[in-house]
């Protein structure tokens, strides 16, 4: 059966935040603590294959804690630092191993990675997705842009094999009805809420928060959500009083992804 790993669940600054000393960064800091959140970054894997979404400054780590030596396939959500931070030291790793790793992403966004990154395609192929999508693992994968706030843009996937559809969409806010089109029909739905109500103006914000989020699945109704890209204002030990089927995403969490008939 494929199933779905959560390698990192945390917003950009991650869990614990070097400068702060509130409640969940103490007890994330703690050896045990259930708030520690690299990253965001998931595996996708099944008897087809596997490959990872997004390659952030914490891939390194989350590779070691999972024991997993090389990554062939990567599929990148957007440019920003927090989701592409971890590319040089796979590009360092396919270069030891005499391996060359597939990059996949929209050109929009390959385009951006090369500016930064101009020698990544030594070790690298890239592969843009275009308007008919991938395939990677036996999953039908269509990208489309949606709005990330003052951040700019970001892209979702919406993900088909067999009788399961879920989606990615780990970095948006106020999606306009043609951009959540695509979220319907799902069984499952990973989506980005780095708060529980964020209290800063609209115009400085960039992902949902979780009462947000609540609003746009009764719009959707996926079968399944689960929420990442978390900040430390969420605490894994409170009781949100999410509705039935909607969880918050924990490091190591599997979700499995039930595609036969």
């Amino acid at each position: 059966m494929d199933q779905l790993e959560f390698i990192g669940t945390g917003d950009a600054m991650g869990v614990p935040r070097v400068y702060c000393d509130c409640e969940v960064c103490a007890e994330a800091r703690s050896t045990s603590g259930v708030n520690r959140r690299y990253r965001a970054l998931v595996a996708v894997e099944g008897d087809e294959g596997s490959f990872l979404i997004d390659c952030g400054p914490d891939w390194r780590t989350g590779m070691e804690r999972r024991g997993q030596r090389f990554a062939e396939q990567i599929l990148v959500t957007h440019a920003h630092f927090d989701h592409i931070g971890g590319l040089p030291e796979w590009a360092d790793a396919c270069r030891w191993l005499g391996r060359r790793g597939q990059l996949h992403a929209p050109q929009e966004v390959l385009d951006t990675i090369l500016r930064q990154y101009p020698w990544l395609g030594g070790h690298l192929d890239l592969h843009a997705v275009g308007s008919e999508g991938t395939r990677l693992a036996g999953w039908q994968i269509r990208a489309w842009k949606v709005f990330h706030g003052k951040n700019g843009f970001s892209y979702a996937y919406r993900l088909e094999k067999g009788c399961f559809a879920w989606a990615y969409c780990s970095d948006s806010i106020a999606l306009p009805e043609e951009q959540k089109e695509p979220l319907r029909g799902l069984d499952l739905l990973v989506l980005g809420t780095s708060f529980y109500h964020e209290l800063a103006e609209f115009a400085t914000r960039s992902v949902y928060d979780v009462k947000e989020a609540l609003e746009l699945l009764n719009e959707v109704r996926p079968t399944r959500t689960v929420f990442t890209h978390l900040s430390h204002d969420l605490d894994l030990r409170r009781d949100y009083g999410l509705p039935e089927g909607v969880a918050f995403a924990a490091t190591g969490m599997r979700v499995p992804l039930r595609t036969e008939e």
